[in-house]
């Protein structure tokens, strides 16, 4: 079943916007034209439900469903990760993924997943028109838009092997609470927590034991 959702007509979905009460039990989407917040309690939704929202600003309708929060966009492939950038063209080939970074939710964003490709991985704080392969939705203002990078090769016995290292950045990359040096290269494994701003991220690598 597929609900409409539109914020100028209360009589289609009662929402309950003293959301300042109850923050964690609210998710919001960005409108993936204007890049406008939209804040809806997902608690009154099942899992796999699917809803469409429609921006009070551009007008633009998207859908989400429920149980994955990922705007329904044909360039996505993973669960839970923000939209691609704007200059990402369709008829680009996909690389394939090899890994993915967890964003931990926090009062300035919710849980994302983010894939990772071979090469370089430019993580950073999204802005529409920066061009980075990790965006992150985020309001965190330590968050750099271009903060870190992981690079993805393979050694000799052919497994993969991630390197992080820092953008530079204004705050620094903390891996086990040790800010990384400016020239510094650390090569980090499944489970790897590190710390960009407030913003902390879990890597999960597609190696096999």
């Amino acid at each position: 079943m597929t609900i409409v959702i539109d914020n100028y007509r209360a009589n289609r979905v009662h929402f309950n916007f003293s959301f300042f009460q109850s923050f964690y039990l609210m998710k919001r989407v960005r409108c993936p034209k204007c890049d406008h917040f939209i804040v809806f309690d997902e608690t009154k939704y099942q899992p796999g439900q699917s809803l469409v929202f429609q921006c009070p600003e551009c007008n633009k309708q998207f859908g989400i469903r429920m149980g994955t929060s990922i705007l329904l966009d044909k360039n996505q492939k993973t669960t839970l990760h923000t939209p691609k950038n704007d200059s990402d063209n369709d008829g680009q080939e996909e690389m394939p993924t090899v890994g993915t970074i967890v964003v931990i939710e926090n009062v300035f964003h919710y849980k994302q997943e983010i894939p990772l490709t071979m090469g370089d991985n430019v993580i950073g704080r999204y802005q529409k028109g920066n061009p980075i392969n990790c965006p992150i939705e985020t309001v965190d203002p330590s968050v750099d838009m271009t903060h870190c990078v992981i690079n993805v090769s393979r050694d000799k016995r052919g497994r993969l092997k991630f390197v992080l290292r820092d953008g530079p950045s204004y705050t620094g990359t903390f891996v086990d609470n040790e800010i990384l040096g400016d020239r510094e290269r650390r090569v980090i494994e499944d489970g790897t927590l590190f710390t960009i701003g407030a913003t902390s991220i879990i890597l999960r690598t597609n190696n096999e034991d």
